[in-house]
């Protein structure tokens, strides 16, 4: 999409950058712990952690949910996403990215809310692709069920998306399956299963892929 220069996303480019990776899934699976873990070990490297949404979208999102039909609803998420985009390309500049949630989470999370499908979602979003900033890896985590439970019930911060995966018919199968289709179409896609896995060895296979990059 051509754009005018004011509309231009920040150039990275033209530089050596740092590992941009991505954590997806559906909520309590393990992303914001994984993140903090990842982020430690890589502070030595001028890491820089951040979520989508951040802020200031993020004070904004339960307004949002109650608020907003679906299609203001989408346009609230791109334009957390978009934001997101220019700080993970200004943060890339420095060291590494990891960032929890990014654009598939949009997409599966707006298809799932509103029983829409995935591809429509996609959609929607493919005139922006060329402003987002492409993760150099994004790792889909799954768990089962059983597992899924128990980690969110030691969840601190549960929001109502978290307490809506158990609670609305359907809502954690649709995600599932939505994820899945999602990573099967997404080339940067690695699949992880986290089952019986402390964020440690997962953090320490994430790495890996940082490093291959450098080499």
């Amino acid at each position: 999409m051509s754009l005018p220069p004011a509309y231009a996303p920040i150039p990275y480019d033209d530089f050596p950058r740092g590992f941009f990776g991505v954590l997806e899934g559906v909520s309590g699976v393990g992303k914001s712990t994984l993140a903090r873990v990842l982020a430690k070990r890589l502070k030595r490297l001028d890491a820089t952690a951040l979520h989508t949404l951040t802020l200031p979208h993020e004070e904004w999102a339960e307004e949002a949910r109650l608020r907003l039909r679906a299609l203001p609803q989408f346009g609230f998420y791109l334009s957390g996403l978009l934001h997101t985009s220019d700080r993970a390309r200004q943060a890339l500049s420095a060291g590494p990215v990891i960032a929890d949630r990014y654009r598939s989470s949009v997409i599966a999370c707006h298809a799932a809310a509103h029983g829409v499908f995935v591809g429509d979602v996609a959609r929607l979003l493919a005139p922006f692709h060329d402003y987002l900033a492409v993760p150099d890896r994004t790792f889909y985590l799954r768990c089962s069920e059983g597992v899924l439970r128990e980690r969110m019930s030691s969840k601190q911060d549960l929001k109502q998306d978290d307490a809506d995966l158990f609670e609305v018919p359907h809502r954690l199968k649709q995600l599932l399956v939505n994820f899945e289709t999602v990573a099967a179409g997404d080339p940067t896609a690695v699949v992880l299963d986290t089952d019986g896995r402390t964020p440690d060895q997962l953090a320490e296979e994430i790495l890996t892929y940082g490093e291959d990059r450098r080499a």
